[in-house]
């Protein structure tokens, strides 16, 4: 069987964490920021987990990460 290729695009995007969950950034982070508020602006920076439904699909596109 041929190695499968990782799609660069979501490997920027998501890493995988220690147990296998994929770990993604905040989307709202890169403009407009005076009319978002100081608390909304600092819990954008930190990370989320994605969700189930979506992991399936994502974990495709990063095979070997």
């Amino acid at each position: 069987m041929p190695k499968i290729k990782t799609n660069r695009g979501a490997a920027k995007r998501f890493k995988k964490t220690g147990t296998g969950k994929i770990k993604r950034s905040h989307a709202f982070t890169s403009h407009i920021l005076t009319s978002k508020t100081r608390k909304n602006k600092r819990n954008l920076r930190k990370g989320a987990i994605v969700e189930g439904v979506d992991a399936k699909n994502i974990a495709r596109l990063i095979p070997y990460m």
